[in-house]
């Protein structure tokens, strides 16, 4: 993830991973037995998500509620699927709004999510827009998947994927568009290395790392 390599550039830096929190509400609910389609009952519970993330890695990271590690589930393909679900609501994402926004704190915050440029952190030094092509995106997940042990089929991350990406884009609440300030990087053909190239200059030009 990239915002684990510049957690590594920016020591002290505080991370957040929107896209967990809104997995950890849709397991949460479903959980508790709620129809995820009654998104007020949903957005009842994100005040009183106990939510932490701890580790510095990929092979450390963890994501713990209520004193529970549920990394595991909170990754799954599945959740994923409940999180897009729910996160067509305006009353859900006002809901974990201030939840995101106390994650800020000094000397700074790298935060990971699909509106955190335009709506949660909209005045944000730096914003990056990255994108991959779907193909690659999944290629990636199911990579990503089978190193943890997890079963895949290729062609149903793929389709996943897409479906999860039309969801977004043309839902009329916070739709997966780059703020206009944003920098915008295809990886597609990218590793990793030269990922972190661009993105290092970037951060020299804003000031934000030497």
């Amino acid at each position: 993830m990239v915002t684990r390599g510049l957690a590594q550039r920016l020591p002290g830096w505080l991370r957040l991973d929107s896209g967990a929190l809104y997995r950890v509400l849709a397991l949460t609910a479903q959980h508790a037995g709620l129809d995820l389609e009654r998104f007020d009952d949903v957005a009842a519970l994100a005040a009183g998500l106990d939510i932490r993330f701890e580790g510095d890695s990929e092979d450390s990271e963890a994501i713990i509620v209520e004193g529970r590690d549920v990394t595991a589930a909170v990754r799954s393909e599945a959740t994923g699927g409940l999180a897009s679900r729910i996160a067509t609501s305006g009353v859900v994402r006002q809901a974990l709004m201030q939840r995101q926004r106390d994650f800020a704190g000094p000397p700074g915050l790298i935060a990971d999510g699909r509106d955190m440029g335009t709506v949660v952190f909209p005045d944000a030094a730096l914003k990056l827009f990255l994108t991959a092509s779907a193909e690659e995106r999944a290629r990636r997940r199911a990579s990503q998947l089978s190193a943890r042990g997890q079963a895949v089929i290729l062609s149903d991350v793929s389709a996943e994927i897409r479906a999860r990406d039309e969801r977004d884009r043309n839902r009329s609440v916070a739709p997966l568009v780059p703020a206009p300030d944003a920098v915008e990087i295809d990886t597609s053909f990218l590793n990793p290395d030269q990922v972190f190239e661009r993105i290092d200059e970037l951060l020299k030009t804003r000031g934000l790392f030497r």
